[in-house]
């Protein structure tokens, strides 16, 4: 009986996860093990880093409308609320690109939070 080698297969995911890794220095894009550890740590960061960046982006817009709100005269959290009491439904990167683009509507809209809350 013939002697069965698994090498076709072998050097083709071998090249495969080598393929992944170009770009990177030294060892990194050339050595097996090495490439392979370093595609998996940049894989678990990547995956962890999409959820992260959903937070940072929150964030940024509610630090952006806070500054757009304060110079307005009304915090942020006054201005969320009488946006929710007036039934005002916009999220806050719609609200977040209105304040920096739109300097008029942000007014109407600050004026509509201070109407609802009184």
């Amino acid at each position: 009986m013939t002697r069965v080698t698994y090498g076709p297969p072998s050097r083709q995911k071998k090249n495969r996860r080598l393929k992944l890794a170009r770009g990177y220095r030294g060892g990194r894009s050339r050595l097996w093990r090495t490439a392979t550890e370093t595609l998996l740590r940049a894989w678990a960061y990547a995956s962890r880093d999409r959820r992260t960046r959903k937070r940072v982006f929150r964030a940024m817009w509610i630090v952006r409308l806070n500054a757009a709100t304060r110079m307005r005269g009304m915090p942020y959290s006054q201005f969320i609320d009488g946006l929710r009491k007036a039934k005002i439904e916009l999220n806050r990167k719609q609200l977040s690109e209105i304040a920096i683009n739109d300097a008029a509507a942000f007014d109407g809209l600050v004026a509509e939070a201070k109407a609802a809350r009184g």
